[in-house]
């Protein structure tokens, strides 16, 4: 028979998949003997069940029922005894953390008789009336689906006649005011009243969580976050502690270390008197817990232990949530915190220096796409001026755009391509789209464990909260300073996420420590240092070589710099741009055999010299050099122009240049409807005589000089998109030729590999025959997403792929990750099958999935001898393929 409930005592933190992650870390804190207020978890089989057929599976009501009889006899007290009534929370806890994305309900068994019991017991008529009117609008609002702003207006317009600036100034008579109006609302808006049995508020709170698994924030962040959508909430209910029970009581979160810069200490917010919603909510300002400290000495020592024994067992960084109910500590929850990719990097290093992970464990808790951010500039303070404004930096990075004070409108603004900052007061989870939208988040309330902090820092988005000098005015959209200052919407603003600080304008932008570091060789004992010990354990680690796709000289120095070890991609085509454009236009209008051949050997000595300095940047190191892809018309004028010039000269009398005119007959003979399925590549060179030769000469002729100037050229010669192996063996005799003929002219030896690119279906589904004659492949896999999807990507990204996104057709991009049923599966046939054929066949991946820590690790295991991506993603792209080689080995200890 299936369990759908488990009471903390019975599970464990790796039973996450069944218990959530809330669910899971309350057990585990359980196990390890701290203060945990009891309760049971409903579980992921639970709610799929539910989800599935729109009911409560068989037996959990009676399972629910058991639990709860465990818990009330723990407590002492009844869920809806009239004179001391037991509460409950109600808290939904997914696999993976969304935060805010699901919903919660407290104090679950409050009704209009044992709300009178409750104020006798605690001595509190206010406390008691302050834990009803929080049920009745959560419950309002999640379980019965009144929007939420109509409680706030209610509460508002109260606060307004009683002159009180917020809830604290409400007495206990304005409170039951407040409870009366919010039971006429839920009356108003949904034909029903507040349910007054607390068993029926149990059951529906614990299934209004299990809906909103399907809601639409939550679907949002877990498209966002790539989680699946498949694995369900677990529902913890457990028995509530009261932080809004006096002077003496309060709520709290905290850090074992700074989440936004990875320092040691103690960190997070407290409020007095209040419930924890208050503090992730962000309607009051919290204060550090060094207050706490000052306010309450035993319970901040209690706290600051207990810390430490959660950062020792989880050995990481540690989020605890907290309640003080009168000078008693509870722990509500803890889990891995979020960080920033900074704190990230920082922890791991220390971490392993305080020898409570190993340094692949370090490595394992870094990622590409963090090392990619930290790369990112920041703003160069020396030049920014002062200030509009300063908060509380909860994510660092710097960001620049016009604020918004909507979430529609940052996303309808972002859609049409403007850069924007979401200002608010404090943002709640319906702002998760404005928030993705968004370049940088700022709110003038709330701190680090805020909503929008704790959202932002798992996004990687810049964040800046509790700016208390920033008057913000949603409704009239704009905000205004201390000093006066008023911005007004889409005015630019600059958002510094390291230091807090809010800057009029587009403030000046400065290298980051960590591409100083990457460019120079910086190495700092700050973040800079700790990417550089994580890179060199992952070259220290990983399998897959790392090389670049580099056009220039100073793209191969800089890729060099970077840790690239070699070319996988130069295109020959970028060499052709410019004034050079004139030639390849010389070479296109040739009349006969002669001309053309005039065009190609002026262009000889200019390629001569692009091959000499790029091997020159790479001595040593092998650079693939891809013969010219692209189609021929993309080196001639457009055709209506030329069409529009002749039409109009006409037009005046005159008489159009002959060369225009033999432009025009060229441009119409060489259109294609589909030029990317057309002349280029591999067809260019066997239709076009000359051209292999005269490319395949100068690269010949490169490695001779490198040679005798003392070098060591490893030049490699790839063929572009061949579909047959015909193709290729003919393309590959006359590299051979004129290869040998280089070598006989200039005394010098020169031997070049020559390989394809596989970017096309047929390609990857012949790789057996095709590999009789490449010496190595390389994936184009920006082309073989086109050609097996069927996509222009640069046509389909802008019109459907948002929606394709939204419903979940793609999970991301197949252009930004790859493909792997798809596009990989024939990438997987192509290494079986090349291999079969040429043992040891060399297999690396050129487009620019090669950058992508997803699709690297997809590479790795797929058994790809390299991977070659942009210089700035090469520190990216080692960093990943050492992860990769860990994957599988965790724990190993390669100290």
């Amino acid at each position: 028979m299936v369990r759908y409930v488990y009471d903390f005592h019975e599970g464990r933190r790796d039973m996450a998949d069944l218990l959530g992650g809330k669910g899971a870390n309350l057990a585990e804190m359980t196990r390890l003997g701290l203060p945990v207020p009891p309760g049971f978890t409903v579980t992921t089989d639970a709610c799929r069940a539910f989800l599935a057929t729109g009911s409560e599976p068989d037996g959990m009501v009676a399972e629910v029922s058991r639990h709860l009889s465990a818990v009330e006899a723990a407590a002492g007290r009844r869920l809806g005894e009239r004179d001391d009534p037991l509460l409950l929370s109600v808290r939904s806890g997914a696999r993976f953390s969304m935060p805010g994305m699901m919903e919660t309900v407290l104090d679950i068994g409050l009704n209009d008789d044992s709300v009178l019991g409750l104020a006798k017991v605690s001595g509190s008529e206010r406390f008691a009336w302050d834990s009803y009117r929080r049920l009745v609008q959560m419950f309002g609002s999640t379980v019965m689906g009144v929007d939420a702003a109509l409680f706030e207006r209610t509460m508002t317009r109260l606060k307004s006649l009683r002159h009180a600036p917020d809830d604290l100034h409400l007495a206990a008579r304005d409170l039951a005011e407040l409870v009366e109006a919010y039971k006429q609302l839920i009356r108003d808006e949904t034909g029903e009243d507040f349910p007054q049995s607390p068993a029926e508020q149990l059951r529906r709170a614990i299934l209004a969580v299990f809906r909103s698994w399907n809601g639409e924030r939550a679907r949002l962040y877990r498209r966002r976050e790539h989680i699946p959508d498949d694995l369900g909430t677990a529902v913890t209910v457990q028995r509530m502690v009261f932080g809004n029970l006096g002077a003496d009581s309060g709520s709290g979160v905290a850090f074992t270390r700074d989440p936004a810069t990875g320092r040691s200490g103690l960190y997070g917010d407290y409020l007095p008197n209040a419930q924890g919603e208050d503090v992730v909510a962000g309607i009051r300002n919290t204060v550090p817990l060094t207050e706490l400290e000052r306010l309450d000495p035993r319970s901040h020592e209690q706290l600051r232990d207990h810390m430490r024994t959660l950062e020792r067992h989880y050995r990481d960084l540690c989020d605890i949530e907290f309640t003080i109910e009168r000078g008693t500590l509870w722990m509500l929850q803890t889990r891995v915190g979020k960080r920033t990719a900074e704190a990230a990097f920082a922890i791991a290093a220390e971490l392993t220096d305080e020898g409570l992970v190993t340094r692949d464990e370090a490595l394992a808790r870094v990622s590409g796409d963090g090392l990619a951010r930290l790369m990112f500039p920041r703003f160069d303070t020396s030049a920014t001026g002062e200030a509009l404004a300063h908060g509380i930096p909860a994510s660092p990075g710097a960001a620049v755009g016009a604020a918004v004070f909507d979430s529609a409108e940052a996303v309808r603004r972002a859609a049409a391509g403007e850069k924007v900052v979401l200002v608010r007061q404090e943002t709640t989870p319906d702002d998760l789209p404005g928030m993705i939208a968004a370049q940088a988040v700022l709110t003038s309330r709330g701190g680090k464990t805020s909503h929008a902090a704790v959202v932002a820092r798992g996004m990687g988005k810049v964040c800046v909260c509790g700016a208390e000098e920033l008057a913000v005015d949603t409704e009239a959209r704009r905000l205004t300073t201390r000093t006066g200052t008023v911005v007004e919407e889409g005015t630019v603003i600059s958002v510094d996420g390291s230091d807090g600080a809010v800057y009029l304008g587009a403030a000046p932008l400065a290298d980051s420590a960590v591409m100083r570091f990457l460019e120079a060789g910086e190495r700092s004992a700050g973040v800079a240092g700790a990417v550089a010990r994580a890179l060199e354990h992952a070259d220290a680690v990983r399998r897959l070589e790392v090389r670049a796709n580099a056009d220039t000289p100073e793209d191969a120095r800089r890729a060099r710099r970077f840790g690239a070890q070699g070319i996988g991609l130069c295109r020959t085509e970028h060499m052709f741009l410019g004034e050079r454009r004139k030639l390849v236009e010389e070479m296109i209008l040739a009349r006969d055999d002669a001309e053309r051949e005039r065009a190609l050997d002026a262009l000889l000595p200019l390629q001569r010299q692009d091959f000499t300095d790029i091997l020159e940047a790479m001595d040593g190191l092998p650079v693939t050099i891809r013969l010219l892809d692209p189609p021929l018309h993309e080196f001639l004028p457009d055709r209506t122009d030329l069409a529009v010039r002749i039409a109009a000269a006409e037009a005046r009398g005159g008489r159009p240049h002959p060369h225009e005119r033999a432009l025009l007959e060229a441009v119409g003979r060489m259109h294609e409807e589909n030029p990317m399925l057309g002349l280029r590549g591999v067809r260019l060179g066997l239709v076009v005589p000359g051209l292999v030769a005269m490319q395949v000469r100068a690269v010949a002729e490169a490695v001779v000089a490198r040679i005798r100037a003392g070098g060591s050229p490893h030049a490699e010669i790839m063929v572009p998109l061949v579909g047959a192996v015909e193709e290729l063996r003919i393309a590959r005799a006359e590299v051979e030729r004129v290869l040998a003929a280089v070598s006989e002219e200039s005394g010098v030896p020169v031997r070049c590999p020559v390989g394809t690119m596989i970017e096309l279906p047929r390609a990857a589904l012949t790789a057996g025959r095709i590999a009789e004659e490449a010496e190595f492949f390389s994936f184009g896999t920006n082309d073989l997403t086109q050609t097996t999807w069927g996509f222009s990507r640069d046509d389909v990204e802008a019109e459907f792929f948002s929606a394709y996104l939204d419903k979940g057709i793609f999970p991301a991009s197949p252009f930004e990750t790859l493909d792997r049923d798809g596009v990989g599966r024939l990438v997987r046939i192509a290494v079986d099958e090349g291999r079969a054929t040429r043992r040891g066949l060399t297999i690396g991946v050129c487009g620019e999935h090669g950058g992508d820590p997803e699709s690297v690790h997809f590479f790795h295991a797929t058994g790809l001898d390299y991977v070659s991506c942009s210089p700035f993603r090469v520190p990216v792209a080692r960093l990943e393929a050492g992860r990769a080689a860990l994957a599988g080995t965790e724990g190993s200890d390669s100290r």
